[in-house]
């Protein structure tokens, strides 16, 4: 098996380039806030949606339909300009920023403790993503806010 081998499903990732070996690879840290824009308009552009991962949850096993992922992406936006207070972004990374597949998100609530040192490093807050993401963890638990703020985006009305 080659890692250029033609995919049957779009999302689907080959075993060579699976979710955890491109969450584990490079990424580039949106650092100022033109920079979110233009990343969150790629995002949303695309033709189909995204699998939206609020790390500490079971992960999706669908991807989100456009309207949704346009919904989150917006959502996402209030909440890190209005908790992440700064001239900066610096909480948001890509693994292409011209042709994002994997987005990590931190959460502004959690960046005292995101910043320690850790073997593996900080688990993000949210995760885009073109495949389907890995369980990433079962140790990290959402606060009661976080919860309420995930779960009221996606209340159908």
């Amino acid at each position: 098996m080659t890692a250029d081998r033609t995919l049957e499903k779009p999302n689907e990732m080959n075993t060579i380039e699976n979710f955890k070996t491109i969450y584990s690879g490079k990424f580039s840290g949106v650092l100022r806030w033109p920079q979110l824009d233009k990343l969150w308009n790629i995002a949303k552009a695309e033709k189909e949606g995204w699998f939206i991962y609020a790390v500490g949850n079971e992960p999706p096993q669908e991807l989100s339909n456009k309207q949704d992922t346009i919904k989150f992406i917006d959502e996402m936006d209030v909440l890190l300009r209005r908790e992440h207070d700064e001239e900066y972004c610096g909480i948001v990374y890509a693994n292409n920023l011209d042709k994002p597949t994997l987005i990590k998100i931190f959460d502004p609530s959690t960046l005292g403790t995101s910043c320690s040192i850790a073997s593996q490093g900080p688990l993000p807050g949210w995760i885009l993503s073109k495949m389907k993401p890995d369980d990433l963890n079962a140790d990290i638990q959402q606060t009661g806010s976080r919860k309420r703020w995930w779960q009221k985006i996606f209340i159908k009305q």
